[in-house]
């Protein structure tokens, strides 16, 4: 059986592992993940992340806690195969009051809602992190 929403796969597995307290959890790796791993280091979310080159590429990220506690709080996913949720730059979510982050998709690559208000580009909202 095929997986319908690999991005929606990913986000389960951070949430499944930072509830299990894991260090590190494992994936079937992708562009667009580790698009979305690097958005989510440079935003203080995750510690790191290694994918190796393989003809099955296998992505590997290093969870953050802050005295015990997970880093990440919340992870949803917006845009989804079956509804895709496209904004433009003056109309993306602003995720609990500016503390959180949505991930977005747009011509310019995968950057944070703050970012792409600052270039002014639109795109879809993939997800949302608090």
């Amino acid at each position: 059986m095929s997986m319908q929403d690999p991005i929606s796969d990913m986000l389960t597995r951070i949430r499944n592992a930072q509830r299990a307290r894991h260090v590190d959890v494992s994936m079937p790796g992708s562009v667009a993940k580790e698009a979305i791993c690097k958005v989510l280091q440079d935003e203080g979310y995750i510690e790191s992340f290694s994918s190796d080159g393989a003809t099955k590429p296998e992505l590997t990220i290093v969870l953050r806690y802050h005295n015990g506690s997970a880093v990440i709080e919340k992870i949803d996913r917006i845009s989804r195969p079956g509804l895709r949720i496209y904004k433009g730059c003056e109309d993306l979510p602003v995720v609990e009051g500016g503390l959180g982050v949505a991930i977005i998709s747009t011509c310019n690559g995968v950057v944070t809602d703050r970012s792409a208000r600052a270039a002014g580009v639109g795109g879809e909202v993939l997800c949302t992190v608090f």
